[in-house]
Parts: structure tokens; sequence; C-alpha cells
């Protein structure tokens, strides 16, 4: 097999989607046996990108004007890229680009951690083919990616020389022993990001070689992708409690002067260290006759503007200010400022007057007023948008003006919102939008459910609740194992269902039930998850085991979840008064996440992530919805039940949250009992029951409306090319 990855050929698609990763098989043998014969197959019959479910429906791009590199020079330095005032320009073939729409891809696969390696060449193939498909041209990475990316990087450019796709190359920091120290400058964690950033400047360039440590990829690099390396973002997002701290202990130290990059007299301790940083860079990266702009990592909490009327201090604690570091004449590539800016967090988004009167396109637009207010205060240089973007989760971990939250959103709005925001950067006049981010990262944590979490095993399984886990524009769909393939739970005359069927995978519980001919109204299907813990059994039943239960109204397709107030995960978050949260019948709690804890003369905020849509979710319906958690067609039944809201802390361990004076503990379950209550009956359906795993089996998938991006990208770019 080569190095395909294996969950292509060991994890099968369900039945909808076979008959099309048939059709792929079929179409791409087609084109190698032509391209043997000596003849010539249509590219969009080859592409790699159709070796992901959901490409095939994106229209072929639009030929357009070439975008191959045409690189100039300066004082003996060549470069593809520079700055020249509050523009950012790629010098191409078809002229000057001053807009990039861009993703940021991580270096992770589900089941495995940053720093593994885990992508295989064939993934960066297809990953590559897609993102040109999609009309992005540019592909950002926080650190050092393992050979294979940039081996396929340079193979995908060589391959498509008009379309080539750009990169904007991170060097991640060493690691955080700045915050516990507080104090940047430390003598090992500064010499740790100089090594990193002379060993980043030789992996682009082919020329470095390095062993594997833990959570730091090694191998051999050989592929110099400097003809298309756009630009440098170093660093990661400043914990401001930490650099102030480092700030008052470094007051003394002098500012830079460099060769390269230099500061101006209002510069902090933080932005010295970042200027010597980046001069370093420089220094390496001049020595292979190349210059690209470079720029450090900067966020919301720590950017350079006053927000009087953000509730929590410490998001405006600290200024970091690009104005402060800037380029000398010997690096005539220059800098340009990036930002993490998400349209959900701070909550000055919400609450200061100015951006909440800001008018854009006929309304107002609190984050459309911050990127107004970003460019105009970096006059002198490109301001760039270097992630952006919403989740399409379940849960969400925010609330935002305009609808734009941190999550519960389907994946056709979430691409919506994303395409809006990708049209709003570039009309506001900033230099880039990188989306975040490629594909869904199972191995991520949110602050409202990291709690209910086991932390060693979070990438082995999927959760719906966590928004961190669902940026992607690539679905990293659950298939489950082998071993845990459907069983039949009960097939008999009874009542209220005749038939009911169980599946397993790394995201849910799957349930299908054939209810008897006169289905009730509505019904409760119990899950008991934990035999030894009973209580009040939910009102219309007699069933006092039951853990969680899904209360449906069959007629009315509304629904909710709640579990048992002893597995009630809001227990080990920020306490939030019982008279804020929605009531529930004796003994349970709806099923909620808090979306903002309470602060000053502001009440806690909380989300009904229990709250049951139903509907389709099968990626192939245009009406589908992917937050749908259960559908009823006739007497067919159909449920899919996310693993947190049945408590399960990791479910490839079986094992259950339960907490205990506000800290997790866990116990083993057996399984998971069904049961079902309607009209008073209670009927017991049998226990799920599944082997423990290690490794997770997933399929990749377009997101439902990714179309909507892949308009707007090509949109903002030159003449929609």
């Amino acid at each position: 097999m080569g190095d395909f990855p294996s969950h292509l050929v060991t994890a099968p698609a369900r039945p909808r989607s076979g008959r099309f990763k048939a059709s792929v098989i079929a179409v791409f043998v087609l084109g190698l046996c032509l391209l043997l014969a000596g003849g010539t197959a249509a590219p969009a019959l080859t592409s790699p990108a159709f070796l992901i479910s959901g490409m095939r429906e994106i229209p072929s791009p639009p030929k357009g004007t070439s975008w191959a590199p045409a690189p100039r020079e300066a004082d003996g330095l060549r470069m593809v890229a520079s700055s020249d005032g509050q523009e950012f320009e790629l010098h191409t073939a078809g002229g000057v680009r001053t807009f990039l729409p861009g993703v940021d891809l991580g270096d992770t696969t589900p089941g495995h951690l940053p720093g593994q390696g885990a992508i295989s060449a064939a993934q960066h193939r297809a990953w590559f083919a897609a993102m040109s498909w999609l009309g992005l041209r540019v592909v950002r990475v926080y650190e050092i990616h393992p050979p294979a990316f940039y081996e396929q990087l340079a193979a995908w450019n060589a391959t498509n020389p008009e379309r080539p796709l750009y990169l904007v190359q991170g060097v991640r920091l060493p690691d955080e022993t700045y915050v516990k120290k507080r104090n940047l400058f430390d003598q090992a964690f500064t010499t740790a990001f100089r090594e990193e950033l002379q060993a980043a400047s030789g992996a682009v360039a082919g020329d470095l070689s390095r062993t594997a440590v833990p959570g730091r990829v090694g191998g051999a690099w050989t592929a110099d992708v400097t003809p298309w390396l756009a630009g440098w973002i170093i660093g990661a997002e400043i914990d401001p409690h930490a650099a102030a701290a480092s700030d008052r202990r470094n007051a003394a130290v002098p500012r830079v002067a460099g060769r390269y990059f230099r500061n101006t007299p209002q510069a902090t301790p933080t932005e010295r260290w970042l200027a010597a940083r980046m001069n370093d860079l420089a220094g390496a990266v001049a020595k292979r006759g190349v210059s690209q702009p470079i720029a450090f990592v900067n966020w919301p909490t720590t950017d350079p503007l006053r927000h009087p009327r953000e509730p929590l201090p410490q998001e405006d604690l600290l200024g970091v200010d690009a104005n402060h570091v800037l380029p000398t004449a010997d690096w005539p590539a220059g800098t340009f400022a990036s930002y993490h800016a998400y349209p959900f967090y701070p909550d000055f988004l919400r609450y200061e007057p100015e951006l909440a009167a800001y008018e854009y396109e006929d309304r107002r637009d609190p984050y459309a007023g911050y990127l107004s207010e970003l460019r105009k205060h970096h006059a002198t240089m490109p301001t760039l948008i270097t992630e952006f973007g919403v989740p399409s989760s379940l849960g969400s971990a925010h609330n935002a003006p305009l609808g734009r939250s941190q999550g519960a959103h389907s994946e056709r709005e979430a691409m919506r919102i994303n395409a809006e925001l990708l049209r709003m950067i570039h009309g506001q006049g900033l230099g880039a939008g990188f989306v975040a981010g490629w594909m869904d990262e199972w191995y991520r944590s949110t602050w409202n459910t990291a709690g209910h979490q086991d932390p060693a095993r979070r990438q082995l399984w999927h959760d719906p609740l966590t928004n961190e886990q669902h940026y992607g524009l690539l679905a990293m769909d659950a298939q489950g194992t082998a071993e845990n393939r459907e069983q039949r739970l009960l097939d008999s005359d009874a009542w209220p269902a005749r038939e009911v069927t169980s599946r397993v995978d790394e995201e849910y519980l799957h349930l299908r039930a054939k209810l008897a001919g006169s289905a009730p109204g509505s019904l409760l299907v119990g899950f008991d998850v934990l035999p030894g813990l009973t209580g009040e059994p939910m009102p219309g039943s007699g069933d006092r085991r039951p853990d969680a239960v899904f209360a449906l109204n069959l007629v009315g397709h509304t629904g909710q979840a709640y579990v048992r107030e002893q597995l009630d995960p809001m227990k080990l978050d920020f306490a939030v008064p019982a008279a804020d949260r929605a009531p529930a019948p004796s003994g349970w709690r709806p099923f909620e996440l808090i979306v903002n804890r309470p602060l000053a003369k502001l009440p806690a905020e909380l989300q009904n992530a229990g709250q049951l849509r139903h509907g389709s979710w099968d990626p192939q319906d245009e009406e589908a919805d992917s937050r749908s958690l259960w559908q009823i067609d006739g007497d067919d039944l159909t449920l899919r039940v996310p693993w947190a809201m049945l408590g399960f802390a990791d479910p490839s361990a079986r094992r259950v949250a339960v907490p205990k004076n506000g800290k997790l503990t866990t116990q083993t379950s057996p399984g998971v009992t069904v049961s079902l209550t309607a009209s008073g009956t209670d009927q017991g359906i049998g226990q799920v029951k599944w082997s423990n795993w290690n490794r997770p089996f997933y399929a990749e998938r377009l997101k439902q409306g990714a179309g909507s991006l892949r308009d707007a990208a090509l949109t903002v770019t030159t003449g929609g090319d």
C-alpha cells in the first residue's frame, strides 16, 4: 500500500459514502491507466484531492493568471514576498498579490498528539491538492513539520507551477517555562528558542538533520521550499501575566539594535526580546541569500489597543506592539503585524461602545470595527489575520455578537460565517486571512469541557461538545473498530419498541429502533452507565437505573438531554447559582455548558447543549444539520448520543466522570444499559458493550458548506483567480 494512510484502507465508510469512494477509486485508477498508456487524463479526474469525500462537489477552479513566484532582489537577498507600507505583497508572474487567503495546518491526526509526525505523505498530497482546489493560496504551519511535509509541498508546487501553494512558516516556543518562571529572558528558555529558530531556517531550505525527542519531530530535511516561502510568524500567544512580570524583572534590558531588526524607544522588554529573536532568525535566513517578512504571534489579549470596558483585567493587562519592532534597511522583505483574532473573544467585542456602534455593510459589526482599529494602529506595516473562524461543534465556549459564537454551529453555518469573515478581512484592507484550521483535531481541549475528560486519552475519541476539536474544513469522522460494530439488543413483539440495534464509534453511541405500530407521542430513552448509581426516576417512568435520559417529543420533534445530578459535569466547573440553571426534575439536570463564568456585575452564561435537534445528519443530504442527534421516520427512530452526554470522561477505556468535591474521579462502566419509557410503560432493551480501543479509526470528509468559503477565497484574490 505504500504510504497511503491506514485509515483509508482499514476504515471503510458507511454505506451511503461507500458508493462515492468506489467511484473515486475508479476515477483514480482510470487516470493512472491513461497516464501509463501515454494518454493524458483531465486534471480534475486525477486530482488527489478526490481521495477526500466531498471534494468532488466543488467545481474546478478557474484558470486565472499565474501565481508562479516571481522573486525580486534587494541588497543581494532574494524575496518572493515583502511589505510596502500597509500592503503585504506576494510577487508572482501574474502580478503583485496584496491579499492572501490561507489556512492553518496542524501536525497531527486522530489518535496522535502534536510532535508525533502522524500525517502521511499521501495525506499531504491530497490535502495540498484540496487546498488549491478550494482557492487557498497559503498554508501556515506553527512549527517545524516532518520532512514529508516539505517534500510533498515542493513536489506539489513543482507539478503545479502556475498554482503553487505558498508557505508561512511558524517557529514554536520550546515550552512554557517562561510562564512558570515569569521570565521571557530565562537563559535556558531563550537558548532553546534560538536553536529552534536556527533549525527552522534549515528545515525550509532542506538543510537539517536531527533526532526526534518527545514532542519534537526528527529526520532529515532535504527539500528546499524557500522559492514559495511567503513569510515567518514566530512564537505563540503570549501569556499576559507572565509577560508583565517578565517586563518588570527585565526593565533595564536595552533596546535591540540588530543588523536586521531593531526596537523603537517605546519598546517594552517583551518587545525587545521578540526583536532579538526576529533578528536571530533573519540572520540565519540571510546566510542563505533570501529574505522573507518576519512577524511574531499576537492576539487580542495582548494587542496594543486599550479596552476599558473589558470585564476581565487580564484581557487588557499588557500590550505588545509590532510598531515597536521594525526591520532595518538590511532586511528588505520587512515585517507585518500578525493576529489570531476571532469574533467571539474577548468580551470587549461585546462591551466597547465604539466597536458596538461600528457600521459595516449596513449593520453594526464589532468584529469589523476591531479589524479597522488594528489596521489604523499599524499605519506603517501590513496587518494579517493569521487565525480566524468559528467551529462546527455541538458545544460552545463563548457567546458573541451577530451569532458568531465559539461553537453551536452546523457545518454549513460555520462555513458561511468563515466565508463572511474572510470577505470582511479583505474588505477592511488587511493583507491576509488564514482560516483555522485545515482539519478537526481530536486531541484539543477547551476550558468548559477539559475538566470533564481524561487528558491522557483525549486524542483517542472525538467530543462534539468540545468546540476546539471542530474548527477544521475537513471533518475527521469517527468510524469505529471492527469489534465494535452493530449489536442487536432487542427483537420481540414488545412495546414501545420491537427491534433495537446499537453501534459505537469514537464519537457516538448509535441506536436504531423500530417502534410498535401505535407509536407514542413522547418517549424517554434511558442510559444506565454505572449500575451502582441510582436515584429518582424521570417523571413518567418508574425506572431508577438510568443515569442519562433523552426526552423526545416524537410529534413536535423537540428533545432534551438530562443527566443524573450525581454525574452533572457542571460540578467540575465554576460555581453557578442554582437560580441560573434551567429547571429540571428532582435529582436531574439538563445537560448544560458554562460559556461565561460569573464576572463582576455580570451573571454566568450557560448553553443548553442538551437541546436535541431533530433531523438528518447525513453529509450527502442537502438539508442535513450536523448538530442533529435524532430523527424519526414513521416507526423508525434513530439516535446518536455523544459520549459526554452519557457522562463518559473516556469512552475508549469505558471510564465515566464522577465529580467528587469539585474534582474529577472516574469509574469503569460495564456497558450502557438502554431502556425506553412511553405512556408510563418501562421497557428494558439491553446492554451495549464494546471493547476498549487504543487506536481510533476515522475518515476524512470536506465539511458541508465549504463551497461558500471557496467562493469567498476566489473573490478576495485579484480578479477572482
